[in-house]
């Protein structure tokens, strides 16, 4: 979390997607593992989503991290949803996801988190798409009026979606029940009331005369700063860039009473008695019908803006029409070089980034463009959407894209800071992640891929190295995992590995991110590994004449040191084949071992690593031991006359067996934590053992036979 404090004052010139990032990263480690105070974060997202409101994909998110179990503290949660400001309508996904949260359970947020989830879909009614969606929960919602905390929200949602349908016998009675039990609550009263109206002849006596509430909105400034927030993002927002694919009609540009500088909207002059404009298309069955007698619009640059445009030159493609809009790109960035366009260059590429997302594809012109672009490019405005679109570059020659893009690109961005460094990263991971999913759709073999894949990965290879150097955080650690997932994806996925060559990550990071103090790195690390084990013997029984035995041995190497370390108590050993040593010299851990045995501690160097000891997973371990004494101790058992002092060894299980303590096995205990950190989600470390080390997979097979 270092990297937080680079951050400029001014928070509108912040990313605020990259601050969701780093909120939702922190959200997954304990206090003690992020290194610093996340609440400066939190206070600095929640500005900006106060100063911007929050698109779809970036509400999303915050929901997700306001609904799921986190290691975020309730202060910073309920900072959150106070400042939910959705820029757009709400849709249903989200609200469902909402209510899906409420009531009692472990993995429920808190009932204070409930409310305030509860009031913030009150005051965001009147924005949700469709709110039928809330009447299709009905029951769920007033099933949990029971619960006090929550009560008074639940019955102003309640009021607000209650219809003549949901008026029954049953839930009247229960109503006058709760009215009773809760000493005429007014929030229940007031519920009441409103079932009233729709059947005043049911409901008498003086349940409906107490105190109701009014349920006025919660908070007017709250609602009148989402009106501002949601009719500035429709000024500033195109309809063409908001108008759904599936929209079977032309964009039309209503934002302010003016049409943009920068597109022309659809416009068909040149038909004739027997052709059809796309402006007469309203429907689907209408394209479909007509789809050969379309008339081509005049100004095809349309097409980068208007979804029915780009449906139509995909279905019924045209040279010619490529070629224009070609001709416009190549003429727009002449004009950009030379400061001539009068245009927004921001303008310019969110409607590149629009037509890109949409179509997922990268015309070649394209590279033209950028090639000049980032010539004249700040490095600062657009760079969201400058790295959005090169995300989508399709596989061409690497040392072409290395020259044109990559270069010119890490020189404006790449400011002497960890967060411009986790900026490319990030872009290289969704390039790559994209690449991957592109040769998953292939059905033949690609001969190009494997050496414009090995390039990207050994160029991304030494961008990690130096910013694992650079911030040794947990937060940083996961960013580069996410890297390393996709490159452990292509190795080890049947529908990818043939097509490029396995890229295993430099010796310097595996053993850095091996000695990081995140359980979590540890073990996402480990099950990377464990795909590239998979990867390796797969290619390796169809062919070794692609890898040589130095890289074999080094793959090698790493697994061998990293079971050493965890499960042999014999770490920086480097006399076992195949062994490196965690690249730690001989002298030198001779030396540590003599420090270490000076201290008198107990154990050796070799053992400070290993499940019981290791700093990252020794916590871990004792827990796991001292729940199994407790369940010894409630069933009742009265031969526990000791407990285990920690940490556990082999040595120390006979003894606490003869001294009346749990009787365990050593490799029942070092099997049963692997098995506890499944539970606890990590089960990279597990993976590893078991597809590294025949000996463990077949003690478990035993273990869970018995």
């Amino acid at each position: 979390m270092s990297g937080h404090q680079e951050y400029p004052g001014d928070y509108s010139a912040l990313d605020a997607r990259e601050v969701i990032s780093d909120v939702v990263q922190a959200s997954k480690l304990t206090a003690k593992q992020r290194g610093s105070n996340v609440k400066p974060v939190v206070e600095r997202l929640s500005l900006l989503l106060y100063e911007q409101g929050l698109l779809p994909e970036d509400l999303d998110s915050l929901i997700d991290l306001v609904t799921i179990p986190s290691f975020l503290d309730q202060a910073s949660l309920g900072n959150i949803i106070r400042n939910l400001y959705p820029a757009t309508p709400v849709n249903d996904d989200v609200v469902i996801r909402v209510i899906g949260c409420l009531g009692h359970g472990k993995l429920k947020p808190s009932l204070a988190i409930q409310g305030a989830l509860l009031k913030w879909l009150i005051m965001i009614y009147h924005i949700i798409d469709n709110q039928a969606v809330l009447s299709s929960v009905y029951s769920v919602l007033f099933n949990l009026l029971d619960t006090a905390a929550i009560r008074k929200q639940l019955c102003h949602l309640l009021a607000l979606i209650t219809r003549r349908r949901h008026v029954r016998p049953y839930r009247i009675q229960s109503l006058l029940s709760l009215s009773r039990q809760t000493g005429n609550d007014p929030a229940v009263t007031g519920l009441l009331r409103v079932f009233k109206d729709y059947y005043p002849e049911i409901i008498v006596g003086e349940a409906t005369r107490a105190k109701a509430s009014a349920f006025k909105h919660p908070d007017p400034q709250w609602r009148e700063r989402l009106d501002e927030i949601q009719q500035e993002h429709a000024a500033r927002s195109m309809d063409r860039a908001e108008r759904p694919l599936d929209a079977f009609r032309v964009a039309r540009n209503r934002a302010d009473g003016k049409s943009s500088s920068l597109l022309l909207e659809v416009h068909t002059s040149n038909a004739n008695e027997n052709s059809v404009t796309l402006e007469e298309i309203e429907s689907v069955d209408g394209f479909v019908k007509n789809l050969e007698r379309i008339e081509l619009p005049n100004q095809l640059i349309a097409v980068l803006g208007d979804p029915l445009l780009q449906k139509l030159l995909t279905l019924k493609p045209d040279a010619e029409a490529h070629r224009r809009v070609s001709n416009w790109l190549s003429s727009y960035g002449q004009d950009l070089m030379s400061g001539e366009s009068g245009i927004d260059p921001a303008d310019g590429l969110e409607i590149l980034k629009t037509y890109v997302s949409s179509t997922k594809t990268f015309p070649p012109i394209f590279f033209t463009f950028f090639n000049e672009y980032l010539k004249i490019w700040d490095g600062q405005s657009g760079r969201e959407s400058v790295l959005t679109i090169l995300s989508y570059m399709p596989l061409v020659n690497f040392s072409e894209l290395f020259t044109s893009i990559f270069q010119p690109l890490e020189a404006k961005i790449l400011n002497n800071t960890v967060i411009s460094q986790l900026q490319l990263l990030d872009f290289y991971t969704n390039l790559l992640r994209r690449w991957a999913i592109h040769l998953a759709s292939l059905e033949q073999k690609s001969a190009q891929a494997s050496p414009i894949v090995a390039g990207l990965v050994a160029h991304v290879n030494n961008l990690c190295l130096t910013i694992v150097q650079t911030s040794p955080t947990a937060s940083t650690h996961s960013r580069i995992l996410d890297f390393y997932d996709e490159t452990a994806i292509l190795a080890s996925s049947p529908k990818l590995q043939h097509h490029t060559r396995i890229m295993i990550p430099p010796s310097p990071l595996v053993y850095i991110l091996h000695f990081s103090l995140s359980p979590n790195t540890l073990s996402r690390l480990c099950g990377i590994l464990s795909k590239y084990k998979q990867g390796f013997q797969k290619a390796m029984a169809t062919s070794r004449s692609e890898y040589t035995p130095a890289y074999i041995n080094e793959f090698n190497g790493f697994l061998m040191d990293i079971c050493n370390c965890i499960w042999r108590s014999r770490a920086f050993n480097n006399t076992d084949v195949n062994s490196h040593g965690c690249l730690v010299s001989r002298s030198r851990s001779q030396s540590l071992n003599s420090y270490i045995n000076n201290l008198n501690m107990g154990a050796s160097l070799p053992m400070l690593f290993s499940l019981s000891y290791s700093p990252v997973l020794g916590h871990l371990a004792i827990t796991y031991f001292r729940e199994l004494e407790e369940e010894e101790l409630e069933r009742g058992s009265d031969k526990l006359g000791i407990r285990h002092a920690g940490p556990v060894t082999r040595a120390s299980l006979n003894s606490l067996v003869n001294n009346r303590g749990l009787k365990l096995g050593w490799d029942d205990y070092r099997l049963g934590v692997l098995s506890y950190l499944e539970r606890k989600g990590m089960v990279g470390v597990g993976e590893l053992m078991y597809n590294t080390m025949t000996n463990v997979m077949k003690r478990r097979s035993a273990m869970m036979t018995n």
